[in-house]
């Protein structure tokens, strides 16, 4: 998007002052005509970063040209370094949280696991932390996590979840069947004594806080101290244990062994929002999860080092791996690792991993965020990531949100007709369904037809009076291939239409194959998700125009059938097919009204209503 002196008068001003900056690498304060601070970012060269905002002809992001049209004034704060003004920023947008900076927006509330305090200990997850005298471990920002977390605690450690009370209920009934099938220790039977018992709730905390690794060396450890003081059954209930975590761990653990802590992490982005999603793991299992909603968009690389900054800086929890679903720039992705290496005073590594794994920590983690965002905007994470795939394999700088697709049908060489179907979202948008007769064609000419259809379509948006034609759509499929697409793009272009346009290539078994451009053709063969999506929409563009050619087929048969009774021609019985719409209100129509409607005598509409109760 362009900005122009009209929608900001100062930028002439903002110019002048910015051919003046320093190539000093800093840090930039934008400021609305209120003096308050509206957006600040970095620069490793002031001047040139600046620039880029008010340079003349200068094509923004929507979110860039906002911000654009409202700066009055700027500041800015020479550093030494990049790293400085890297660390500089993100200090800043702490301190103001600017209206066009990326702000971290985590809408779920916390969740604990608490720990009772009482003679036999429970553990349990709650969604809020009580005056109550219990030990509560987090805050965690996924329930799910801590679900998983008190049921894998409770099942390896055999812990209780009955309602008994302890120890007042000792004895009274039978154990229950977790007992029998070893899914709990059985406290009731009054032979564990409370030190034991809470040996074991230590045991089961320190799981939870240190993961299946640590626990495990340190069950180990006392197994074997057990063993040669020949308490074997202790050694042996030991050894039951560590057998019970290491099944628990394999059968969540998609994560290398040799890595006990990472987080993992991926933005998903469409035209107006964005989501950031942290998966973490600790000890090797997963502890965590982060969902974050971004307001404001940005070109993806800043986006994603400015979300790492103020996560990161707002934690203590830092692990030694960071697995990225997407890469940054080099030097930042130095600098953003210099800090945390600084703040955490260990090891910090970050990596884009390419294959194994890993790779699928980080797929999990964007299909995290996708299934995030689809949730805020209203839509499934299968349609967010069609629509995703879509646009990277169209080279597109943003995910079209309205998709138009046009077919013609017609039925040897008669009734040509064309259908526009429109997808809203990766969803079918019904009631803004198109159907058009040609006009202007002779003959079985799909070239001219569909000129014809675009044309049309396109002279109606200028017009603004029918509510479906008032919006551009981002994308336009035609049905058919490059063929289509080089007829096509001339007469939209000529009318200062600016959409993509691209044609959908079917198989010899009428299925869809490919994307066609002006020159050759995109498989979408990688991109399942986005495959299926093209194949939902041609299909669906196929039917509702074949549906309307062969309703006009039908439509214009009736009428041929009633020119056969003397006294009715071709503009009577359109007459009637104009009047009662369809065949079935017309078999329903009373002599007396089809007598009045065609102006006939009563002779003539006895014969048309024979006729028409024939068909």
């Amino acid at each position: 998007m362009y900005v122009t002196e009209e929608q900001n008068p100062r930028l002439p001003y903002l110019r002048d002052k910015t051919s003046k900056l320093t190539l000093s690498p800093g840090c930039y304060i934008m400021k609305n005509a209120q003096g308050k601070i509206i957006y600040i970012g970095k620069a490793k060269s002031l001047r040139k970063r600046v620039t880029s905002y008010f340079r003349k002809s200068a094509d923004h992001l929507p979110k860039v040209a906002r911000m654009v049209c409202c700066v009055n004034d700027y500041d800015f704060i020479v550093t030494d370094s990049e790293f400085e003004a890297l660390v500089l920023e993100c200090s800043l947008i702490k301190q103001y949280k600017p209206k066009y900076n990326i702000l971290l927006k985590d809408d779920k509330g916390y969740s604990y696991i608490r720990v009772t305090n009482e003679d036999f200990p429970r553990i349990s997850g709650e969604l809020q932390k009580q005056d109550d005298g219990a030990e509560y471990i987090g805050p965690y920002t996924s329930s799910f996590a801590v679900r998983q977390a008190v049921d894998e605690a409770n099942r390896v450690f055999r812990l209780p979840t009955c309602k008994k009370k302890f120890p007042q209920e000792f004895c009274k009934e039978r154990p229950c069947l977790n007992f029998h099938i070893k899914q709990c220790m059985g406290v009731c039977r009054g032979k564990i004594s409370k030190e034991e018992y809470r040996s074991v709730i230590d045991e089961a905390i320190d799981y939870i806080r240190g993961g299946s690794g640590h626990s495990i060396e340190k069950l180990t450890a006392q197994m074997e101290k057990a063993a040669e003081e020949l308490d074997f059954e202790l050694a042996a209930r030991l050894r039951d244990r560590i057998r019970a975590i290491e099944k628990a761990a394999e059968s969540q653990k998609i994560i290398d062994e040799h890595i006990k802590d990472c987080d993992c992490i991926a933005i998903v982005a469409n035209s107006e929002n964005a989501c950031a999603s942290v998966i973490k793991y600790r000890g090797g299992r997963l502890y965590d999860k982060a969902d974050f909603f971004l307001e404001q968009t940005d070109e993806p690389t800043a986006m994603l080092t400015g979300f790492l900054m103020q996560y990161y800086s707002a934690s203590e929890d830092i692990p030694a791996h960071i697995l990225l679903a997407d890469g940054i720039d080099e030097q930042e992705s130095e600098d953003i690792t210099r800090f945390l290496r600084d703040k955490t005073q260990h090891a910090v590594y970050i990596s884009v991993p390419q294959k194994g794994s890993l790779l699928r920590l980080t797929t999990l983690a964007k299909a995290n965020a996708s299934e995030y965002l689809s949730i805020r905007m209203g839509r499934t994470g299968r349609e967010a990531q069609a629509l995703d795939e879509l646009a990277k394999a169209l080279g597109m700088e943003k995910v079209p949100k309205i998709i138009e697709c046009y077919d013609i049908s017609n039925l040897a060489s008669s009734d040509m007709v064309a259908g526009m179907v429109v997808f809203e979202d990766g969803r079918p948008l019904k009631k803004h369904y198109r159907r058009f007769a040609i006009k202007n064609v002779d003959g079985q000419n799909d070239y001219a037809s569909m000129q014809e259809v675009l044309k049309r379509r396109f002279e109606n948006y200028f017009k603004g009076e029918d509510e479906c034609f008032k919006t551009l759509p981002d994308l336009i499929f035609l049905d058919g291939g490059k063929g289509h697409v080089n007829t096509v793009t001339p007469v939209i272009r000529k009318m200062g239409i600016d959409v993509p346009v691209y044609g959908l290539v079917k198989d010899s078994r009428h299925r869809t194959r490919a994307v066609a451009t002006g020159g050759g053709e995109i498989s979408l063969t990688k991109a399942r998700s986005a495959f299926n999506l093209v194949t939902a929409i041609q299909d669906e563009v196929h039917r509702y125009s074949v549906a309307f050619m062969t309703k006009r087929h039908k439509k214009a048969s009736f009428a041929s059938a009633l020119t056969r009774v003397n006294g009715i021609g071709p503009k009577k019985a359109a007459k009637l097919m104009g009047e009662f719409k369809t065949t079935e209100k017309l078999k329903a129509a009373t002599l007396e009204e089809i007598k009045r409607t065609a102006g006939v005598n009563e002779q003539t509409a006895q014969e048309l209503k024979r006729i028409i109760d024939e068909m």
